[in-house]
């Protein structure tokens, strides 16, 4: 019998030791072995848990135990999560994970732990939930270079604007409703600010292209800007709004990534995606697209890619998986002036119409939806030009990419 500990008994912890005890059956067949949770690390204390004797407060308990070979680290944040995952990679311990923000930040230096003491540490729960989706990059796609990767990658802003698109609320109401339903924290700066995208697909781009992508490098916008106004423009274009990650490889080996609001056409697969669950669309230049969907949140579907983590360990603890990438030394993240779109974009003003065919020659305007403004769609323009043209403007009131 295998010996693991959990790190953190939150939603995703508590999930990870109900899995395991729920579906330990399975969990012992396709590991190889049974296991079972020695110790759970929390500060807090769990009264009406049945499994007293497990909770602990010390982490050295588990550092220092080497019965325990598998850790489950569920804690979030990059403090003592950062911490206490290094610390049991030195102590020749397997780790996983599924806090994104600790591999969107340490995950270089972490896997070369791993390298170097001859263990692993996973983190297939880390983007999309229980989405398989980091397993499948580093295994089945590996025959392609992958030209894009773009994904609805954050369930809160997605049932945010699935709200506003479906049943006409403004943004503040819809985000109010996702809190009530229990989808948005009460403090949702992460999700809504698109922050939590971002961790994802620097995650996604470490994988695609073989370099660490630190999240200050990629360009983020999230979705508290979006207006009604902007929902109403965009059915016009028969598109729907969605927050998007993506990344976009160039012939140089360089590649653009981002975080940002998209106008998405209603015939691209993204766009029919809605409420809190998630989808990433890979591209490689044999497959062509291939889009990985499901719930990318919640207790139990986080929980159990943990546990697959956890099975794979098991099953590779003599011969560790080959799993990593640079240490973001190359610098592949090219700045955004240069990568060209389409552009949504509404002006307030008497002659906000004039303004913008002026402006954008040749573009597709839209039926005004309120007094004393005008929208478009432009032809494609680079990002640098489209700030150009905003500064020419004035009084710009939105603006989004087409995908």
């Amino acid at each position: 019998m295998m010996k693991a500990a959990i790190m953190g008994f939150g939603t995703v912890g508590s999930g990870v030791y109900e899995v395991l005890d729920r579906n330990a059956d399975v969990v012992a067949k396709n590991a190889g072995d049974a296991i079972e949770v020695k110790y759970i690390l929390d500060l807090r204390d769990f009264p009406d848990a049945p499994y007293q004797e497990k909770f602990i407060k010390d982490f050295a308990i588990i550092e220092n135990d080497p019965e325990v070979s598998l850790v489950a680290e569920t804690m979030g944040g990059k403090g003592a999560a950062y911490e206490f995952t290094k610390r049991c990679l030195l102590a020749g311990k397997h780790v996983v994970t599924s806090n994104k923000e600790l591999v969107a930040t340490h995950g270089a230096e972490l896997l070369a732990i791993a390298k170097e003491k001859n263990v692993n540490y996973l983190f297939e729960a880390s983007v999309g939930g229980g989405i398989p989706i980091i397993r499948p990059m580093f295994q089945c796609l590996t025959a392609n270079h992958m030209t894009h990767i773009t994904g609805i990658l954050n369930g809160t802003t997605n049932y945010i604007l699935t709200r506003m698109i479906g049943a006409g609320l403004d943004f503040e109401t819809a985000l109010k409703e996702a809190q009530a339903k229990g989808y948005a924290e009460a403090n949702p700066a992460a999700d809504v600010e698109g922050m939590d995208a971002c961790r994802k697909i620097c995650i996604l781009s470490a994988i695609a292209y073989g370099d660490h992508v630190y999240p200050e490098f990629v360009e983020t916008e999230g979705i508290t800007k979006i207006t009604l106004q902007d929902v109403e423009y965009a059915a016009q274009a028969n598109c729907v709004v969605k927050l998007l990650g993506r990344a976009v490889s160039n012939a140089d080996e360089t590649f653009y990534a981002f975080v940002a609001p998209h106008f998405v056409a209603k015939t691209c697969p993204l766009a029919c995606v809605d409420d809190v669950f998630n989808a990433i669309m890979v591209t490689g230049d044999m497959l062509g697209d291939s889009m990985f969907y499901g719930q990318g949140a919640g207790k139990l579907a986080t929980a159990s890619a943990v546990v697959a983590d956890l099975i794979d360990c098991a099953r590779h603890q003599a011969k560790r998986r080959d799993i990593g990438w640079g240490d973001g030394s190359r610098k592949l993240v090219r700045p955004l002036d240069s990568f060209a779109s389409k552009w949504y974009i509404r002006l307030s003003g008497a002659d906000a119409a004039n303004k913008l065919a002026g402006q954008f020659p040749g573009c597709e305007m839209l039926e005004s939806v309120q007094e004393g403004e005008a929208a478009c769609i432009t032809g494609e323009l680079t990002t640098a030009e489209m700030k150009q043209a905003q500064e020419a403007l004035g009084n710009v009131l939105g603006c989004m990419r087409m995908l």
